[in-house]
C-alpha cells in the first residue's frame, strides 16, 4: 500500500510520496538512523505537490484549523486534486502519514481518505522537515525560518487574545500577594512589639491593633518625652482620650530602660515600613474586590471576593472553576486529606477552602458538611454564569446568595425554602431588567386601557405581528377593572328599566322588557357569547309576570 505523507510548513502544505520503504526496513530505529542522509532519505521520499499559503493572514488561519484538528477547504481541494481518486464501492490502495491524528479522523470522515500516525510516520515527517528547504527548488536559504518566525509570533499573539477587563491571572496573582503581605506584615509587626518592647513594654498591653501600634511607636519615640501636651495628638491616632490618658501615665510610670537615639531612629524607620505594608495591603485588597466585581461578579456576591478569589487561584483560571463539578469544588484545597483518608480508608473530608465562607460557619456542626454541599453546588453554577455571559451582572448572585440563606434557616428553624426554578426565573428577569441593551415591555397602566386598543388597531392595520407579552397586558388584570364598570353600568339601567315597568301598563312593561332583551343581546354579542336560548326563557317569565300583575 502506498504511503503519502502531508506536512503543514510555515509557507505551505506540502504532499509527498514514500515508497521502496522495505530499503530502510519498517521499524522506526531503521528510518531514525535513515532519516540523518538526505542521499538516502531522497530515494524514498518524493515531493509531489506544494499548496503555498497566499498571505501570513492565511498561513495563521490555516495553523489554527490544524492545531484543532480541522479540515479548511483548500486542505480539502489540496488533497482531492493530488491523491489517487477513491471510488465508493472500492477500498483505497494509499493511506495519508499526518502528525496530528485528530486532523486525520476529521479528513476521513469528510473526504473517506485513510489515515494514520504512528511513531513510523513521525519518523519520516522529521526528515521531511530536516530536508524541506532542499525538496523545495525555488525557496532561498533564510525565507523558511522568516515565515516560521512571523507565524509563530502571530500564532502566539492570537492565542494568548484575551479581554483586558476580565484577566483572571491579575486575580491570581493579588490574592497570592495578599497573602504573602499578611504573614509579612504580622511577623514584621510582633518584631516592631519586641523590639520597642524594651523601651516601652506597657505600651503592648494596651494597644493590640499591630497598625496602630507602629503608629505610636512613630509618634512617641522616646517615653520620656511624652507629657500632657501631646494628648490631642495621641487622641487623634487612638480615636479615645482615656486610653490617651492611660498611654501618658504608663509612660511616666514605665519599667523600660532608655535606648539610644541611632537605636530610637531605626525602629521609627521599620515602623513607618510596617505601616506602608500595611496601607499597601489595603490597597491591594480594593484593587482585588474592584477585579472580582470585574470577572467573577456573581461568584463575589456569593462566597465573598477572597474565598473567590482563592478558589479561582487554586483551580488555575476561572474557566478551569468552571469545569470543575460541584463535588470536586466543595473539596478544593483539602487533596491532600482526601488522599490520605482514601488510603487509610477514613473519612473524606467535607469541606476546602469554602470552609472561609461565613455560612459554614454559621451551620451547625452536624449540618456543616450538608451547608458545604450545598454552598458548592451554588458556587459552580455562578462560576459557569460568570465564565460564559457576555455582560457582567450581579443579579444571579444575589439571588444563589438568598437561596443559602434560606437553606441555612431551613436547617435551623425548618422554614422551607423557595424552588430553584422560581428563584432563578426572578434572577432572569432581573438580569434583563437591568440590561441596557434588551427593550424591556413595559406594561400599561389600568388607566390607559382605551390608548392599548387604539395601539392593537395600529398594530393591526400595519400588519405587525402582537407579542405575547403584550397581548397578555391588555387582556389581563389591567383590562378587568373597566369592564366591572361598565357591568355595573349596565345592571344599574336595567335595575331602573325594571321599576318602571312595574309602576307602568302592560304595554309600558312589555315595551321595556322588549328594550332590555334587546340590550342583552348587544351585550352578548360584544362579550362574543350565545346567549339567545336564555334571553328567550327570561321573556316568557317576564310576561308570565306582567300577566299576573294585570
Amino acid at each position: 500500500m502506498a504511503l503519502y505523507l502531508l506536512y503543514e510548513s510555515a509557507s505551505g502544505y506540502g504532499l509527498f510520496h514514500a515508497h521502496g520503504l522495505d530499503e530502510i526496513g519498517q521499524n522506526t530505529e531503521a528510518v531514525r538512523n535513515s532519516v540523518k542522509d538526505l542521499n538516502r532519505f531522497g530515494k524514498v521520499v518524493k515531493l509531489v505537490a506544494f499548496n503555498p499559503f497566499e498571505s501570513a493572514l492565511d498561513a495563521l488561519n490555516q495553523c489554527n484549523a490544524v492545531s484543532e484538528g480541522q479540515m479548511t477547504d483548500e486542505l480539502r481541494n489540496f488533497l482531492e486534486l493530488t491523491l489517487p481518486k477513491v471510488k465508493d464501492s472500492k477500498k483505497a490502495k494509499f493511506s495519508l502519514g499526518l502528525a496530528e491524528p485528530k486532523l486525520g479522523s476529521h479528513i476521513f470522515e469528510e473526504t473517506k481518505i485513510p489515515c494514520q500516525s504512528n511513531e513510523f510516520v513521525l519518523e519520516l515527517l522529521r526528515g521531511v522537515r530536516l530536508h524541506f528547504e532542499k525538496f523545495i527548488e525555488n525557496l532561498k536559504a533564510g525565507d523558511l525560518e522568516k515565515a516560521q518566525l512571523g507565524l509563530g509570533h502571530s500564532y502566539s499573539r492570537a492565542k494568548v487574545k484575551f479581554n483586558v477587563n476580565r484577566v483572571d491571572n491579575m486575580v491570581i496573582q493579588a490574592i497570592f500577594l495578599l497573602d504573602t503581605l499578611d504573614k509579612d506584615v504580622n511577623t514584621f509587626s510582633m518584631r516592631v512589639r519586641e523590639w520597642y518592647s524594651w523601651h516601652f513594654p506597657e505600651l503592648v498591653k494596651i494597644i493590640n491593633d499591630n497598625y496602630l501600634y507602629a503608629k505610636l511607636a512613630k509618634f512617641i519615640e522616646d517615653k520620656s518625652q511624652l507629657s500632657e501636651d501631646s494628648l490631642p495628638a495621641l487622641t487623634e491616632i487612638v480615636g479615645d482620650e482615656d486610653k490617651a490618658k492611660e498611654i501618658i501615665e504608663a509612660a511616666k510610670a514605665s519599667m523600660g530602660h532608655d535606648l539610644s537615639p541611632i537605636d530610637l531612629i531605626n525602629v521609627k524607620q521599620f515602623a513607618q515600613r510596617v505601616m506602608d505594608l500595611s496601607e499597601y495591603r489595603k490597597k491591594l485588597y480594593d484593587y482585588l474586590v474592584a477585579k472580582m466585581h470585574d470577572i467573577a461578579p456573581n461568584l463575589a456576591a456569593l462566597i465573598g471576593e477572597v474565598v473567590g478569589a482563592r478558589l479561582i487561584s487554586h483551580a488555575g483560571s476561572l474557566t478551569n472553576l468552571a469545569k470543575c463539578p460541584s463535588s470536586t469544588l466543595q473539596i478544593l484545597g483539602a487533596e491532600k486529606a482526601l488522599f490520605r483518608a482514601l488510603k487509610t480508608k477514613g473519612n473524606t473530608p467535607k469541606y476546602g477552602l469554602i470552609f472561609h465562607s461565613s455560612f459554614i460557619g454559621r451551620a451547625s456542626a452536624k449540618n456543616k458538611g450538608r451547608m458545604a454541599r450545598y454552598l458548592a453546588n451554588k458556587c459552580s453554577i455562578a462560576s459557569r454564569l460568570d465564565c460564559f455571559l457576555d455582560n457582567n451582572t450581579t443579579s444571579f448572585g444575589e439571588k444563589l446568595r438568598e437561596q443559602v440563606e434560606e437553606r441555612l434557616d431551613f436547617y435551623d428553624k425548618g422554614v422551607a425554602p423557595r424552588k430553584n426554578i422560581d428563584v432563578m426565573k426572578a434572577a432572569i428577569e432581573n438580569f434583563q431588567s437591568k440590561d441596557e441593551s434588551m427593550d424591556v415591555d413595559t406594561a400599561p397602566s389600568p388607566a390607559s386601557t382605551k390608548k392599548s386598543k387604539k395601539k392593537k388597531s395600529k398594530a393591526v392595520e400595519d400588519g405587525e405581528p402582537m407579542e405575547e407579552g403584550k397581548l397578555d397586558h391588555t387582556n389581563g388584570d389591567a383590562s378587568e377593572e373597566p369592564k366591572k364598570k361598565k357591568r355595573k353600568e349596565r345592571k344599574a339601567e336595567e335595575e331602573q328599566n325594571n321599576t318602571g315597568a312595574e309602576n307602568a301598563h302592560v304595554l309600558n312593561g312589555t315595551d321595556a322588557e322588549d328594550g332590555k332583551a334587546k340590550k342583552k343581546k348587544k351585550k352578548s354579542k360584544d362579550e362574543g357569547e350565545e346567549v339567545q336560548p336564555a334571553t328567550e326563557g327570561k321573556k316568557k317569565k317576564k310576561k308570565s309576570k306582567a300577566e299576573n300583575e294585570d
